[in-house]
């Protein structure tokens, strides 16, 4: 337990200048800068940390068995000033009679801090609403931080996100994937509303986001090609091959943009798709026999394969033979290569790993109150996987025999 009675008591803001007062307040008060409102909430959440720091080590120390008291005691504070991503902070360090404690939120003689805003854009893209981070900032540090603050807090984001959607970008791209997410976004009411991403890989295999839009209604091909001409605005000129799933009109919308560009139908859409149309006590039967027509070692063999496909299901399944002859000319392209390159080609994985996280963020939210809220979001996440080197950005490993592949079919068209 915490010594209680040596503790020296944390400084609070006056009633005149409480976190939770009426919005009314707002006008007139800076939010940055020294006597800045975020300046106030690093120095509280900052000497709740140093304080709490000081319990547990004096803890630590226990009592002294000759006295029955404890065998060390706080001491007083020391004034220190730390710059911040906020500006100059001046906070009051609590001291120990031993002189032993060493913080580690702000250690001795560090004059800069770094990493409080990120802590809470930390919070608010693994989906944490403004409350409840502020709930985690009280349970945690203490500290009594208002939602409205919070919001500022993520607000200063904006700018930065949409410089980073309208940044320009590579000249050239040899394999894009493209995908669509459903989330719930308020418009009047709470509605469906699709989400475009799209992820490219770049010619020394950096694997990136382009680009993310929130669309209206539902998913559609003329909306795709207004996003993938945004793109090609934004200096993509040409890319290699398009991997998406089989959404109606979407090769029209790709050559339309990118006219020399291949369409590859995302494989593993495709399937999904087909088991829509059958029994499920029928899945274990078909499921091997539509693996063995995407694994082909060629475009002859998975004709011949898919031919044997619908001579036994076709009577049965009428809609899957129908959904396979229609997509053939965007499942076959990806056969040309071998197996290790058919991994990078064939399938949207990459994206819908990216679009996991997000329905991750946004499930404990239920809905997003603007569109700009949802989009902030999405943003950090891609933001935070972006430093964090996980499998959403960085390299991709394996992309150099992929390449070689790909130069040796569009050589003409690629400048390394």
């Amino acid at each position: 337990m915490a010594d209680k009675k040596n503790a020296a008591p944390l400084p609070r803001p006056t009633a005149a200048r409480r976190w939770s007062s009426p919005s009314s307040w707002w006008s007139g008060v800076s939010l940055v800068g020294p006597g800045g409102l975020l300046a106030g909430i690093t120095r509280t959440v900052l000497e709740s940390a140093l304080g709490a720091e000081l319990d547990a080590h004096l803890d630590e120390a226990g009592v002294d068995e000759a006295t029955g008291r404890r065998a060390n005691i706080r001491n007083g504070h020391g004034a220190k000033t730390v710059q911040t991503e906020v500006g100059p902070v001046r906070i009051q360090v609590p001291r120990d009679r031993a002189g032993s404690f060493t913080p580690r939120t702000v250690p001795k003689h560090a004059r800069r801090l770094d990493g409080f805003n990120e802590a809470i854009l930390s919070l608010y893209a693994k989906g944490l609403t403004t409350g409840e981070i502020a709930a985690h900032l009280a349970d945690v540090y203490d500290a009594d931080v208002s939602r409205e603050l919070i919001s500022r807090v993520t607000d200063s984001v904006v700018d930065e996100m949409e410089a980073w959607r309208q940044r320009p970008l590579d000249r050239i791209y040899p394999v894009v994937f493209i995908d669509a997410l459903v989330m719930k976004i308020r418009q009047g009411q709470v509605a469906n509303r699709p989400v475009y991403v799209v992820v490219g890989i770049s010619l020394d295999r950096e694997r990136d986001v382009l680009g993310m839009w929130a669309g209206t209604g539902g998913e559609g091909a003329k909306q795709w090609a207004g996003y993938l001409t945004e793109l090609r605005n934004r200096g993509v000129e040409d890319v290699f091959m398009v991997c998406s799933d089989g959404l109606k009109g979407m090769t029209d919308a790709i050559e339309q943009v990118w006219p020399q560009a291949v369409h590859q139908q995302c494989v593993v859409h495709l399937v999904r798709a087909s088991l829509r149309y059958t029994n499920r006590k029928d899945w274990q039967k078909i499921t091997p026999v539509l693996r063995d027509i995407y694994t082909a070692p060629t475009v002859a063999a998975a004709e011949a394969r898919f031919e044997a496909f619908a001579a036994q299901f076709g009577d049965q399944y009428p809609a899957v033979i129908r959904l396979w002859r229609t997509s053939w000319p965007q499942f076959v392209p990806f056969l040309d290569y071998d197996h290790e390159v058919r991994k990078v080609l064939y399938t949207t994985n990459i994206i819908e790993s990216l679009n996991a996280r997000f329905r991750q963020a946004a499930r404990r939210r239920g809905h997003f109150p603007t569109e700009q809220a949802a989009m902030k979001v999405l943003y950090l996440v891609v933001q935070q996987k972006r430093r964090g080197g996980g499998s959403i950005t960085g390299r991709v490993y394996g992309w150099a025999k992929a390449l070689n592949a790909l130069i040796l079919a569009y050589g003409d068209r690629i400048t390394i």
